[in-house]
């Protein structure tokens, strides 16, 4: 895990100027404390920069920027490539020979290898801005799930890449006019969807997209493998043989490769199935398993408390534990270190800051979460909420002005004695684009004026069409639960749920791996999730070889960390009228819009 940088002066643009990409790189330090480089060619037309986070070799032969022996190809990478052994492997039976043991330098060797296809063949989470010196181009590539970050600025002229929004504006010649489109994204959904970032000048490379830019030339976006491609793929594939046996193959080998490193690898272990199953099927490929609980004096004694619980399941597999407690006085010590961390404003990633902060104190670089399991095996309420709602009210789609005037007259009354969601019932509910919005929404479309300028409101809606691209995203997938799957992986878990995992882990310079959200996982379980009776939460059980404890399978599933909500809650009360997560919001939000995201 890094900090990648880059800046290409591409069509008449001024020369790289250092102290700019020193700027952009230094922010993002806590991304990589174990050393930094900087590259700027000789017509300074062309430079990369890296912070270094020392997982697969810790050798000076692993640093970054690397290139390869003939300094025709230079990459800064950030992430880990999990199949990186059998393609280093066959690329030396090509002929090709390796300095490092490290997966970066089967990229550079890779790219030489087959060019651009390379990323066909890879396997992992990653971000990585690739220099062609031959072709005088730069290669951008983000991994297919998204899982690292990658932001870019283009002028025309310019083009500059980093892992972090905050970073490029670190550089200073950023457009940071506020983008309508970001602004009211977060108020929707309580993040900032992808591509958008708060700033025009900034955007996102959407997941499992590369962008190739070329001196002279326009930039070049191309998709390269789409989640909701394969989840509709799959939905026609029916699973041949036993489920029970492919899905435990594939989870044991998702967790196998995730566990590759050079430094001890541990993971988050709560009371929940999903990180209880990542815990087990880590301890059954060997080793001395590290495991570290949240806990909090508020819930002890109580079924909130999920101490003694992951604690029990710790003891089952000989796990070497560290259960941390946090306290209401440690969050608000660490509030402005956690705002100047959060890359974008998002009201979820608290309860990960604080987990990933407990296991950098019990040493380790590198965790496992459990992340993802709800999305791929259906844990989540909206399984049954989103169809059951659109179902119900699929006869209103043909009614637009009458539940259009339902929510006008209603909205004013509603919000008084019950949720402002229940006056778009009849609007919203019978598409699965509105029925999701209805579920997973912070504020609803025509509360939007009330949080934000009225022109800015309106501007931001007309951009986004964020049911526009709900309903491209499943189209082609027929199955509801292939659908719920596929929206609660490319929204929720994309925007919110692995960003936070990201700045989280990142500011505590901690990897957060997540063998749950893998492409490999994905097309194997995928294959079973159209038919009449799709594998759930039993099925990870189903792959453990030594039984759980009875509590876990009985378990009901609750939040991760719930003291710290409360502390949001207090958190967003003060100076702030409402309470609950939409105080919070809006106190983020003043945070970054007032302070630039937090003190330097």
């Amino acid at each position: 895990m890094c900090g990648i940088a880059a800046i290409f002066s591409y069509r008449g643009g001024p020369p790289v100027a250092e102290p700019e990409l020193f700027a952009i790189r230094d922010r993002m330090t806590s991304r990589g404390p174990d050393g930094a480089g900087i590259w700027i060619s000789e017509d300074r037309l062309i430079g990369l920069a890296h912070r270094r986070l020392s997982i697969i070799d810790l050798s000076p032969a692993g640093a970054q920027p690397m290139f390869d022996d003939m300094g025709t190809f230079g990459i800064t990478f950030n992430g880990e490539i999990y199949n990186y052994r059998e393609l280093r492997a066959e690329l030396r039976n090509k002929g090709f020979r390796f300095r490092s043991t490290s997966d970066t330098e089967v990229l550079l060797q890779l790219y030489a290898d087959r060019g651009v296809a390379m990323l066909d063949s890879l396997r992992g989470m990653y971000a990585f801005a690739l220099w062609d010196n031959r072709k005088k181009a730069l290669l951008l590539a983000r991994d297919p799930y998204g899982i690292k970050p990658l932001y870019y600025s283009d002028d025309g002229k310019t083009f500059r890449v980093a892992s972090q929004v905050k970073a490029l504006v670190a550089g200073g010649n950023i457009d940071t006019t506020p983008n309508a489109a970001a602004h009211i994204g977060f108020f929707l959904w309580g993040h900032v969807p992808d591509p958008h970032t708060l700033y025009r000048g900034i955007r996102a490379v959407p997941a499992g997209t590369s962008i190739w830019i070329e001196q002279g030339k326009s930039l070049r976006e191309t998709g390269f493998c789409s989640v909701p491609g394969i989840f509709a793929e799959t939905a026609h594939t029916n699973g041949r043989g036993s489920r029970k046996d492919a899905i435990r193959d594939a989870l044991h080998d998702s967790i196998r490769r995730h566990l590759v490193a050079d430094v001890p690898v541990g993971v988050f272990l709560s009371s929940g199935v999903d990180s209880t199953i990542v815990a087990a099927l880590a301890a059954e490929e060997g080793g001395t398993l590290q495991t570290v609980t949240l806990g909090f004096d508020e819930y002890k004694g109580t079924r909130n408390d999920e101490a003694p619980l992951a604690e029990e399941v710790a003891r089952l597999y000989g796990a070497d534990h560290r259960t941390v407690r946090v306290t209401r006085r440690d969050f608000e010590d660490s509030f402005d270190h956690m705002m100047w961390s959060m890359d974008q404003p998002t009201i979820d990633g608290v309860n990960s800051y604080w987990v990933s902060r407990a296991a950098r104190q019990a040493g380790l670089k590198v965790a496992l979460s459990g992340l993802g399991g709800d999305e791929l095996f259906g844990g989540y309420p909206s399984f049954r909420q989103v169809p059951r709602l659109v179902k119900t009210l699929r006869p209103f789609r043909s009614l637009k002005p009458l539940g259009r005037a339902f929510r006008v007259v209603s909205a004013p009354l509603v919000k008084h004695w019950t949720s402002p969601k229940v006056a778009g019932l009849f609007e919203y509910g019978g598409s699965y684009a509105g029925a999701y919005l209805l579920r997973r929404g912070l504020f609803m479309p025509w509360e939007l004026p009330e949080v934000l300028d009225g022109d800015l409101a309106r501007e931001g809606w007309k951009q986004l069409e964020d049911f526009l691209a709900i309903d491209r995203d499943i189209a082609s997938i027929q199955s509801p639960r292939s659908r719920l799957a596929c929206l609660e992986s490319c929204w929720y878990m994309r925007n919110q749920l692995l960003r936070d995992s990201d700045w989280a882990g990142m500011a505590h310079s901690l990897e957060i791996r997540v063998p749950l959200v893998d492409i490999e996982l994905l097309r194997s379980v995928g294959k079973w999730l159209g038919n009449g009776h799709p594998p759930g939460k039993r099925a990870m059980f189903d792959a453990l070889l030594w039984p759980l404890p009875d509590a876990i399978l009985s378990r009901p599933k609750t939040g991760f960390g719930v003291p710290v909500r409360e502390w949001l809650l207090a958190q967003s009360a003060n100076g702030n009228h409402e309470r609950g997560l939409r105080g919070w919001a809006k106190l983020v939000y003043s945070h970054f819009v007032s302070n630039s995201g937090g003190r330097g």
